[in-house]
């Protein structure tokens, strides 16, 4: 098993673009509704994202897409935001009814959002922090 630097076996790490106002939006939703504490959060843009955007070889320059992590396997666009509402628990899980549309149809639309979500949803100038109450809901490196 190659695991990715600061990831462990049992771990489900989400990287978001830490100035897209909707991936903060979307990061935010996951920590209101994990309330099962399964997943970690981590910004493509932190030191720990561009040590596991490295680890699967995906750019570090620019952020197209959002990317699960589930110990050693990798998820990309809609699979990825599929494997992480399927673990979110009723009602969010039934969402994952439209596993059903192929995944070519499924990744256009994604990326349609994705192309667009600043212009769409706006911009941060830079990351923003987490609040101190969500601070251990977030992926460091441990130096």
């Amino acid at each position: 098993m190659n695991l990715p630097p600061l990831v462990n076996v049992d771990d489900r790490i989400i990287l978001f673009d830490g100035v897209c106002k909707l991936c903060n939006s979307w990061s935010k939703f996951i920590i209101k509704h994990d309330t099962k504490r399964l997943f970690k959060l981590s910004s493509v843009q932190s030191k720990e994202g561009q040590a596991i955007l490295n680890h699967f070889g995906l750019p570090t320059d620019h952020f197209e897409t959002m990317l699960y992590v589930e110990g050693d396997r990798c998820f990309e666009k809609s699979e990825a935001a599929f494997e992480i509402i399927s673990k979110l628990g009723f009602p969010w899980s039934i969402v994952s009814i439209f596993r059903i549309v192929p995944r070519g149809l499924s990744n256009w639309l994604y990326d349609r959002v994705a192309l667009n979500r600043y212009r769409l949803f706006g911009k941060y100038e830079q990351c923003v922090l987490p609040n101190p109450d969500h601070d251990s809901r977030f992926l460091k490196d441990v130096d």
